[in-house]
């Protein structure tokens, strides 16, 4: 019982690290979101969020080895206690004030809510303190040395390693993310206004007279002439008004895809129409490298028979290539590299890869 316990727990937390592993990046965004000035306001860590989010990940994997091939049992155990302790008040944090609706517990490969993510760690707290409890006893057994664990224990961190690096210097290996090549953007686009998710607004009104506070939603607000008619003594509080899904549709980033002009104009049914687009995005064109922009810009302009767009938070980043717009955070959910190139064959996503990558082509 408590072998296969201590295997399970081990296991969910390699698969944990191991998905963060591959898209280390990504990890590092959900990062930036809780070190924003939104959420705990740490301007410096957010700075620092990929070395902190490689860190995290190598303490999370090496940890799930150790408890797996039972090393340095006491330390480990602890130390995962302390990991999970620390990830339960953040996800707590975030659920209780509503703050980061996705923890990135499994970065894009399973999606947990706010509260899913606290209960998740509430059971792995328990399980680990459980895991303490039925092997309390071997502590300060002294166990026999075996170079055979120590061996697996190097190779899956070489390889760990290399997954890691790879990521980061170009995309993840395995790709979660909704725009995975082979996705029909068209198709995406169509599922989401067949079912589209259903928002209300909710106003924060006032009495008045007795001070009271009352929050109902738009449908109850116009319904019922007693908040609105001449004379009342409700008042809407004035930013207070908060918008809230009623009915969840088709989940997809997808939704997100809407590349503009200067001027506003939506360039994303032209581009999914079209045979062949490539798209040169960069979602913070301050710190991208200017030579790689241009000599991307230079490929992408000599192919004629290509919808080219340069497609960025600033609408004077490109030089060669017709100037788009598109929010930063939609632009990460697309692809970690900063910048990088994505092309479309009549609105499938037929490739993506950093831009440093598509030169070497």
């Amino acid at each position: 019982m408590k072998t296969l316990l201590r295997i399970l727990l081990a296991l969910i937390f390699i698969a944990s690290g191991f998905v963060k592993a591959v898209d280390v990046v990504g990890f590092s965004f959900k990062l930036e979101e809780y070190f924003s000035p939104s959420v705990f306001n740490m301007p410096f860590f957010e700075k620092q969020a990929l070395l902190l989010a490689v860190v995290v990940v190598v303490f999370e994997l090496l940890l799930g080895l150790m408890l797996l091939l039972r090393i340095r049992l006491k330390i480990t155990l602890a130390a995962l206690i302390a990991l999970c302790v620390f990830f339960a008040f953040l996800t707590f944090y975030s659920a209780y004030f509503d703050k980061v609706t996705d923890c990135g517990c499994f970065g894009d490969a399973v999606k947990f809510t706010p509260w899913q993510s606290f209960f998740k760690d509430i059971a792995l707290l328990l399980g680990l303190v459980a895991t303490w409890f039925l092997y309390r006893h071997h502590f300060n057994l002294l166990e026999k040395e075996r170079p055979s664990k120590y061996l697996v224990f190097t190779v899956f961190v070489l390889i760990f390693g290399m997954v890691i690096t790879y990521g980061i210097l170009h995309e993840p290996l395995i790709d979660f993310r909704d725009y995975s090549i082979g996705t029909d953007l068209k198709a995406e686009k169509a599922n989401i206004e067949k079912n589209p998710s259903e928002y209300k607004t909710f106003y924060s009104l006032k009495n008045s007279k007795s001070g009271e506070i009352l929050v109902v939603n738009q449908d109850e607000y116009v319904n019922d002439k007693k908040y609105w008619e001449e004379g009342s003594p409700w008042t809407i509080e004035e930013g207070k008004s908060t918008s809230k899904i009623v009915k969840q549709g088709y989940e997809s980033e997808i939704s997100k895809f809407k590349p503009e002009t200067v001027e506003g104009i939506d360039l994303t049914p032209e581009i999914l129409a079209a045979p062949k687009a490539l798209l040169l995005f960069s979602y913070h064109p301050e710190s991208a490298d200017r030579e790689i922009i241009s000599h991307a810009e230079q490929k992408i302009s000599q192919q004629k028979d290509a919808l080219s767009y340069g497609i960025s938070t600033n609408p004077s980043t490109f030089k060669i290539l017709a100037n788009a717009v598109m929010d930063g955070t939609a632009i990460k959910t697309i692809a970690r590299s900063n910048p990088f190139v994505l092309t479309l064959e009549h609105g499938i996503i037929t490739d993506k890869r950093s831009a440093k990558d598509y030169l070497k082509e």
